[in-house]
Order: C-alpha cells, then sequence, then structure tokens
C-alpha cells in the first residue's frame, strides 16, 4: 500500500510493504510530522516505510522515516510490534537530530 498526502505544508510519502494501514495509524503518522515540523520550517517531504516481516517471532515491524530538508536527511528507523510506539520512538531520533541542524 502507497499514499502520498501533503500536511502543514509538507509532502507525505508512505510506503507500506505488503500490508494496509488502518486510519488510526494514518492518523499517528500524521500528527508524528506535524509534531516534528515545530522544531523545523525547512522540512519539505516525509519519506515514511512501514514493514510487518510475519516471518519472525518477535519484534515483526518496522517504521523507517526520513526527512526532507536541506543539507543531510535525518534519519531515523526502528524495529518492534507496535506501529504506534515504533512512530513514537522514531519521532524522538528524529527530533533530536532536527534540534542538532
Amino acid at each position: 500500500m502507497e499514499y502520498t498526502e501533503n500536511v502543514t505544508g509538507i509532502k507525505i510519502n508512505v510506503q507500506a510493504v505488503d500490508i494496509s494501514i488502518d486510519d488510526d495509524v494514518k492518523d499517528t503518522i500524521r500528527k508524528t510530522v506535524t509534531r516534528l515540523s515545530r522544531f523545523s520550517d525547512k522540512i519539505h517531504w516525509a519519506d515514511i516505510y512501514l514493514e510487518d516481516k510475519t516471518e519472525k517471532t518477535t519484534q515483526q515491524k518496522q517504521v523507517s522515516i526520513r526527512l526532507g530538508v536541506p543539507g543531510n536527511d535525518p534519519f531515523a528507523s526502528n524495529y518492534g510490534d507496535n506501529f504506534h510506539a515504533l512512530l513514537t520512538d522514531v519521532e524522538d531520533k528524529l527530533r533530536r537530530q532536527l534540534e542538532k541542524l
């Protein structure tokens, strides 16, 4: 499943590999990008990659986010069992990177 939308002037590209994501996960993605935009007004786009590896017994899910800013693009990724918790964790990692810019 892939979809694109604009939130607060930031183009969000979501790629979910072989899964469909619920509206509540989409809402969490929107909130994550909105919160990150408070730390930098230079974010032009966000590439979000979601994957659920059912062959693994633990930490099946992966969330990766790359932000398009001038210079080096901040990137963070994490593995776990819950998309909402992973999005929060990746958001914290990206926030710390944005604060250093």
